[in-house]
């Protein structure tokens, strides 16, 4: 099949043809609409999202700071007991923060560690206990998930209109259909007598 055929099939709805319905037309704009949706606001979508992904995770990597921290107590006690798996334990640390308060707090700690110990700590800028902010690489991983999962949500949402409109302009087309239907099946008892 030329090229050119395939062209003209796809475009039916466009012509002018005696079988056109208005169902026809509107549909055909329907998918115009949801082709440039996908083309154009899907990408946008995509774009501004993992911008806004990398952004905050600057944000957050701007804010936080890290402090070294020294253990209070010694770690003991089995991690069940504690309630904690994988060989970590929460536990009392101190820091010191930049502008020479003292600050303590719980973090998880590897169980064994001896009072004394120094660990890193992560603060906000109110100096409160935080979790580390992402690295550049998991911030460029989150913000191209983001940007995908973005672009994918337009995506999903124009063709998810575009088969509900179908599914109404079916119904328009079958229920057209019918009536045709019934005025020409009148029209054939009168015909043969």
């Amino acid at each position: 099949m030329r090229a050119g055929t395939t062209i003209r099939r796809s475009l039916w709805r466009w012509r002018r043809n005696p079988l056109r319905r208005r169902e026809d037309v509107l549909e055909a704009w329907i998918l115009l609409i949801v082709w440039l949706v996908v083309a154009l606001a899907g990408p946008v979508a995509g774009v501004l999202a993992a911008h806004a992904s990398a952004h905050g995770a600057a944000q957050r990597r701007a804010e936080r700071h890290s402090a070294t921290a020294t253990l209070v107590s010694d770690v003991s006690g089995s991690p069940l007991s504690t309630g904690t798996t994988g060989g970590r334990i929460e536990a009392t640390v101190r820091w010191t923060a930049p502008d020479g308060t003292r600050h303590s707090g719980k973090i998880p700690v590897d169980e064994a560690m001896k009072a004394g110990s120094r660990v890193t700590v992560w603060t906000d800028h109110r100096n409160q206990l935080t979790t580390a902010p992402p690295t550049t690489a998991q911030a460029g991983v989150d913000a191209a998930f983001m940007g995908a999962a973005s672009s994918f949500a337009v995506v999903t949402a124009a063709a998810a209109g575009y088969y509900g409109a179908r599914v109404v302009l079916n119904r328009r087309r079958r229920a057209a259909w019918e009536h045709e239907w019934q005025d020409i099946g009148s029209q054939w008892g009168r015909a043969a007598s």
